[in-house]
């Protein structure tokens, strides 16, 4: 999982990219602030969880996204009340998050469709209790925040479904991961043509290539492998996964300046939220599942 804020691809300018600052009491900070050695701590924890769930109980990879989805559902409506005075039901809405991982892990993807549209009826329902004041712009926050976490997350479940889905699963965060790390790497020691200026100031276009290439060449290695295909499909699944990584993190970004917010919440030391951590992996899964199905069908 891939975080916007402590990883941005810097373009040159006034101070030399990637050079830490001192925080308030002197600790080691990024360059947006945070607590560096707090972050990776908090990265790597929620990569062993992950990789545990993953290898010594396959079920508890469920367990660990519907929590995931659970706590994105609760900070998606505490930013927009607190941002916009939207008021998305969270009851219906956390209900319908355990719905589609639950459909998703025991019926498939039609089920996890069906999940959805259960879910916005459900906040729908629930909303008319409140009456009609203020009623399009609380639901359009409500089909925002199903859409945006427990439905897009829920395509993790269906990646771990065959006999390789541990494979299939590390494979997509291993390109997010690589495309994160060659991102920053490339932007450090050559970004200078801002990518999106007005949304992602600190991305650069040299640091979008330098994630292509790395999640590329990482993915040709998993595919040849450990998912037993062809190696340039690989390069094919890296450098997708990649730009949609890219454009999750840029969504983000632009949602979080829309609101006017740093992050979604404080709820990760160094990170601010867990979504400022889904951003780039709540894009990444379902293109993941799209393209594994094409690229490495299940045997």
């Amino acid at each position: 999982m891939t975080s916007t804020s402590g990883t941005e691809w810097a373009a040159t300018g006034p101070r030399a990219p990637g050079r830490r600052r001192a925080g308030r009491k002197g600790k080691a900070a990024g360059r947006a602030g945070r607590n560096l050695p707090a972050a990776i701590a908090v990265g790597l924890s929620l990569g062993l969880i992950i990789l545990a769930s993953l290898v010594v109980w396959k079920p508890a990879f469920l367990i660990v996204i519907a929590l995931a989805a659970s706590v994105g559902i609760w900070e998606m409506v505490r930013a927009l009340k607190k941002a916009t005075g939207a008021n998305p039901p969270l009851i219906p809405l956390l209900a319908g998050g355990l719905l589609m991982t639950g459909l998703a892990w025991y019926e498939g993807q039609d089920s996890l469709i069906l999940g959805l549209i259960v879910t916005i009826l459900a906040t729908i329902v629930w909303r008319l209790a409140d009456g009609p004041a203020q009623f399009r712009r609380d639901i359009t926050a409500s089909v925002l925040i199903a859409v945006y976490v427990p439905f897009l997350l829920s395509f993790g479940v269906l990646l771990v479904e065959p006999a390789d889905g541990t494979w299939r699963v590390l494979a997509t965060v291993i390109a997010v991961v690589l495309s994160d790390t060659g991102g920053y790497a490339a932007g450090v020691f050559f970004g200078k043509h801002p990518m999106a200026p007005t949304i992602s100031p600190k991305k650069s276009w040299e640091g979008f290539a330098g994630s292509v290439v790395a999640a590329a060449l990482g993915s040709a290695l998993v595919f040849a492998f450990a998912l037993h295909a062809p190696f340039y499909w690989g390069l094919v699944f890296g450098a997708a996964i990649s730009a949609v990584a890219v454009v999750g993190d840029l969504a983000e970004s632009m949602l979080k300046r829309d609101l006017g917010i740093k992050d979604m919440s404080h709820l990760l030391p160094g990170h601010g939220g867990l979504m400022d951590r889904l951003d780039s992996i709540l894009f990444a899964v379902p293109a993941a599942y799209l393209l594994l199905a094409l690229l490495a069908p299940p045997g």
